[in-house]
């Protein structure tokens, strides 16, 4: 009684902490931009979307509809269901393997970092991992004996998880491999209440199957086909390193251990045991060798977390059999991943911290920038002509600018992104995606920090092609520019010519990170297509710091076949930077960029150590 009551105690005081953590900080994290693109559905209410089914999207509705437009708000059901998802996981191995070990498998899936974080963020992970379990929960007790409650359980679960991602149908193949090869499972399968648990599960698959069918397999084909490269390759094994960091090495292996103990054979409450073991082994064992062939550039490292749910439900059975101090090590582990991971979202959520990162990997620029974006959009708008429409130059920021403007219909240029990820087809069923007409005056807003900086100039040529020559920007730079837009004030009536795009420039000299010391010569490249530039000015900390020389020869037209600049191959520039009154330590060199056309344009900063 004394250690069930000590489990119970430490579950109680990590659950309400960490809730406590997790909305504070879900109060205070910028929309993510699939986040804001999820609440854009949500205005627009549908079974089903381009991207997802449609349970993502009502959730987001709902939240805006108890709470308002906060992003608080958006993420509230989430939140919810991400502080159920640990009662549920302990009350599944409390029935199974008693009260000590289901409390601490509640406290284990409030600790690993993957489930810990989940909730807040508003994404179809959440739903799914919900799924999971209800599903994991039903086809344990179903097991056992066959009963209508835990029938209709395994239905709910079916259905949820049909409504929240294409890949929840990885998770009723897993769940079915894992009972075929268990007697029990066989033999509960041959019970009739099991099949109409199926088949209701999938009727909720109807939907999203009626929308691409609508929309010639649009979704499908980009979850399928066309996000991923389908070739072997070797980056997948990142995918491997980082997963044991993800779900701290201790825990990882003692899942591993579950996973292990499911291949052996055994009866009574040995089949749930190999059940839950079954589960997670396959599932993770599946989603690591398609790590190899799938999509590597957006995030994935979550994919394993349904199997990873199955696993904690007996890990605490597997840990009790371990010497004390290796115990305790990995529950400290699994904690001090769990700060690192808050530490992180707390990081991107404050913007002094978020700066620090600047020029970084890690930099998390899809949190940064976009209130203030939207602050200068507004004094733009008070300042155009009544009637002004904001055009985007990508769906991130459409949805963004939407969320913080309150308005879920603006519309979008056609750009790369928008295919990349799966959202086009959903803009064109909006009526979203701008088509090059005009008629009333335009705010367009450009991420040049979207793009591959090999692929800009290309990029603002189309969008040349798709709007006209750029008139002079404003530019709203955060974080010392590595997170940038440009804003643009179109008239009615699209302007003819050659494309006129942003200025363009290079710092060969210093480099980014250089440790400096007493005079330092500045060296590199700028040019502006149509127009050219009148000069160049130097930074330092924001402010004017010497002299530049503008307009020395520098070819630069053979890795930029199409620039128009009329000014090549002049486009050299040079400095001599004083640096010997510079405190010691990091500073931010930039460039101002004064174009022909009028225009001022601050650009990305690099940091240099004064020594």
């Amino acid at each position: 009684m004394q250690g069930e009551q000590r489990a119970r105690t430490i579950f109680l005081t990590l659950w309400t902490l960490i809730t406590a953590v997790k909305l504070v900080i879900a109060a205070r994290l910028p929309l993510f931009v699939d986040e804001a693109f999820y609440w854009q559905e949500g205005q627009h209410l549908a079974m089903a979307y381009s991207d997802l089914p449609g349970l993502t999207a009502w959730l987001t509705r709902l939240g805006v509809e108890l709470g308002g437009a906060h992003v608080l708000a958006v993420r509230l059901p989430f939140l919810a269901i991400g502080a159920v998802l640990p009662w549920m996981v302990s009350r599944i191995a409390t029935r199974w393997f008693g009260a000590v070990a289901g409390w601490q498998a509640g406290s284990l899936t409030l600790l690993m970092p993957l489930s810990a974080t989940l909730g807040m963020l508003a994404v179809p992970d959440v739903p799914m991992a919900l799924a999971a379990v209800l599903c994991l929960d039903a086809g344990a007790r179903l097991l056992r004996s066959v009963d209508a409650a835990a029938a209709m359980k395994l239905a709910l679960g079916l259905m949820i998880g049909a409504l929240s991602h294409y890949r929840f149908i990885g998770v009723i193949g897993v769940g079915l491999i894992a009972l075929l090869v268990l007697p029990q499972g066989r033999r509960m399968l041959r019970d009739p209440r099991v099949w109409v648990a199926l088949a209701l599960g999938v009727l909720a698959w109807l939907p999203l199957l009626a929308w691409n069918a609508d929309n010639h397999d649009a979704g499908l084909k980009f979850q399928v086909v066309e996000r991923h490269p389908w070739d072997f390759q070797w980056s997948g094994l990142w995918f491997l390193v980082i997963q044991p960091v993800l779900v701290t090495p201790i825990l990882c292996v003692a899942m591993w251990k579950v996973a292990l103990a499911g291949t052996r054979s055994g009866g009574g409450a040995r089949a749930q045991w190999r059940y839950f073991g079954l589960v997670g082994a396959v599932s993770t064992v599946a989603i690591f060798l398609l790590g190899f062939f799938t999509d590597v550039e957006r995030i994935s490292f979550h994919w394993p977390l349904p199997g990873y749910l199955a696993l904690l439900v007996a890990v605490p059975v597997v840990l009790n059999g371990w010497p004390r101090w290796l115990r305790r090590t990995g529950w400290w582990l699994a904690g001090v991943g769990l700060t690192l991971a808050f530490g992180y979202y707390l990081m991107a959520s404050t913007p002094a911290l978020r700066e620090q990162l600047a020029g970084d990997k890690y930099y998390p620029r899809n949190f940064a920038g976009w209130k203030p974006l939207a602050d200068v959009v507004r004094e733009e708008l008070r300042q155009m002509p009544e009637g002004t429409r904001v055009l985007a130059g990508n769906f991130k920021v459409g949805a963004e600018l939407g969320f913080q403007l309150r308005d879920p219909r603006i519309e979008v240029l056609p750009h790369p992104l928008n295919d990349k990820h799966g959202r086009t087809a959903q803009l064109v069923q909006w009526g979203l995606l701008h088509q090059g007409e005009r008629g009333t005056p335009l705010l367009l807003v450009l991420s040049p920090s979207d793009q591959r900086y090999r692929d800009l100039l290309e990029r603002y040529h189309q969008v040349c092609e798709q709007v006209g020559p750029l008139p002079p920007p404003r530019v709203v730079s955060q974080d010392h520019g590595y997170q940038r837009f440009l804003l643009f004030r179109l008239p009615a009536q699209r302007a003819e010519g050659p494309c006129v795009s942003p200025a363009m420039a290079w710092m060969d000299t210093p480099q980014f990170g250089a440790q400096v010391q007493g005079t330092v010569e500045v060296r590199g490249w700028a040019f502006k297509d149509g127009v050219g530039l009148s000069k160049v000015e130097l930074l330092l900390d924001g402010k004017p710091a010497g002299t530049v020389t503008y307009g020395r020869p520098y070819d630069i037209t053979g890795f930029w076949k199409i620039s128009n600049d009329p000014q090549h191959p002049n486009v050299g520039f040079d400095a001599q930077l004083d640096t010997t009154g510079l405190a010691p330590g990091k500073h931010w060199l930039g460039l101002r960029l004064h174009g022909n056309d009028g225009s001022v344009e601050t650009w990305q900063e690099q940091a240099v150590i004064v020594r």
